[in-house]
């Protein structure tokens, strides 16, 4: 009967009759995770894990957080929805953090459930503020699984049609240690790929609307560009009055330590026009949301609610976590804990010839796998690696541009240097132990899953 306790393989078998094929998976026998505290998470035959993805860069400040908790069980005994045709409360305290936070002047905050649901709520604004369907996008670059966003999602791997509602133009910048720029010195590279982007200006028709663009991108396997990239970009845009959204759903609330925004770390840009976000800052409550000066977020000339987006539990949630995070200094953590985590990696890789790049930012890493001897990707090896580190008590995520062959680390950011450590030393056997294994030890079912 449904409902009733099934091992880890009836579950499975459930879940395949039931759910579409395409909805990915890890690991060869998929788990179910029942509870979590800290940094740690169980499964349901009682294994211990030390979390090092945090269900998708979500788990923010850590499993369980008793602030969080708290908030939710409160705000639950009052009233669990109104929806946006009331006022309420929760969601008005936490849009003035945010806005403030934001850095975006005379801003304002609409909330959504989801990241993908914020990215097509800034495609939609910017494409009705310039009156055009023409979005500037970079390659490698997920922005979400609706018809909008996959449509302007620059990694083949998670656009499943190129059917869309808008004209996307491609732009390089994305990766910095791959294609036709890869071989230039940073200023170079900004420079190569600002001529591309005002190439493809040239080639566009009258207005473009926007620039969408991840600082850090995420499931394309935690690439960046060089700092600066994006003011050079921002002065292209500006003589043209196109809008420049930044993409924060993974790279927002001090993930890369060095900022609290991802577009901060192209300071001189100056702030963005419409800034998207979601995931951490929900600790695994179901939040995203827009921010965007006011005379782009009010351009839409119709009447709109969002049923679900701000709900009372959800805000209240969200709120609590945020206090948290900025009481804590975990932004600071992730600049510490980050930087010696990054740097121990980097020493355990170093005589692997399976391992090409050690890159990241703070509590936000990437290890690129690749065949040795041809540096082509290699995402068996990486399938591999996520299983045998499973097998010792430690879970990871995986994505890239090249077909899933980047391990991605991002830990709740109240990591602690002993588990920093204990994650290092976990991953490190993990690599040795599958290296050379043949790609017929697979160690993921159904699709690819960033």
């Amino acid at each position: 009967m449904t409902g009733e306790p099934t091992t880890g393989d009836q579950l499975y078998a459930r879940h395949r009759a039931v759910l579409p094929d395409w909805l990915a998976l890890y690991y060869q026998r998929p788990i179910e995770i029942t509870h979590g505290e800290g940094r740690h998470v169980w499964d349901a035959d009682g294994n211990r894990y030390l979390d090092f993805f945090g269900g998708i860069l979500t788990t923010m400040t850590a499993h369980a957080l008793p602030e969080v908790t708290k908030a939710i069980t409160e705000q639950a005994g009052r009233i669990l929805h109104s929806s946006t045709l009331y006022l309420d409360r929760p969601m008005v305290d936490l849009a003035e953090r945010v806005a403030h936070l934001s850095g975006i002047p005379d801003a304002r905050v609409f909330f959504t459930t989801s990241g993908t649901e914020a990215n097509d709520t800034a495609l939609l604004l910017a494409t009705t503020y310039r009156r055009s369907n023409q979005i500037l996008a970079m390659r490698n670059s997920y922005h979400g699984r609706s018809f909008s966003t996959v449509g302007i999602t620059g990694n083949r791997s998670w656009s499943p049609t190129s059917i869309s509602p808008l004209q996307t133009l491609y732009v390089h910048g994305g990766v910095r240690s791959r294609g036709p720029f890869a071989g230039l010195s940073d200023g170079a590279f900004i420079d190569a790929c600002v001529a591309d982007l005002e190439d493809i200006l040239g080639q566009a028709h009258g207005n473009v609307a926007a620039l969408i663009a991840e600082p850090v991108q995420g499931v394309g396997g935690f690439t960046s560009p060089p700092d600066g990239l994006f003011a050079a970009f921002r002065e292209v845009l500006d003589r043209h009055g196109i809008l420049w959204i930044t993409d924060e759903v993974q790279t927002g609330w001090g993930r890369t330590g060095d900022h609290f925004w991802g577009w901060q770390a192209h300071d001189a840009a100056g702030p963005p026009d419409v800034l998207t976000f979601a995931k951490g800052i929900g600790n695994g409550m179901s939040i995203g949301g827009v921010v965007a000066r006011a005379e782009v977020m009010n351009c839409l000339g119709a009447n709109s609610i969002s049923t679900f987006g701000g709900s009372p539990v959800t805000m209240a949630a969200g709120l609590a976590n945020l206090n948290h995070l900025v009481e804590h200094d975990l932004q600071g953590n992730a600049r510490r804990v980050g930087g010696l985590l990054i740097e121990r990696l980097r020493a355990a890789c170093a005589g692997l010839d399976g391992v090409r790049e050690v890159r990241g930012r703070g509590l936000m890493i990437g290890v690129e796998l690749v065949e040795p001897g041809t540096g082509d990707p290699a995402p068996e090896a990486a399938s591999a690696v996520l299983e045998a580190a499973r097998e010792r008590g430690l879970l990871l995520g995986k994505g890239g541009g090249h077909n899933s062959s980047v391990l991605r680390i991002a830990p709740p950011l109240s990591l602690t240097v002993a588990e920093a450590e204990e994650g290092a030393d976990i991953l490190e056997a993990a690599l040795n132990a599958t290296q050379g294994q043949s790609g017929a030890q697979s160690g993921q079912t159904g699709r690819s899953a960033g």
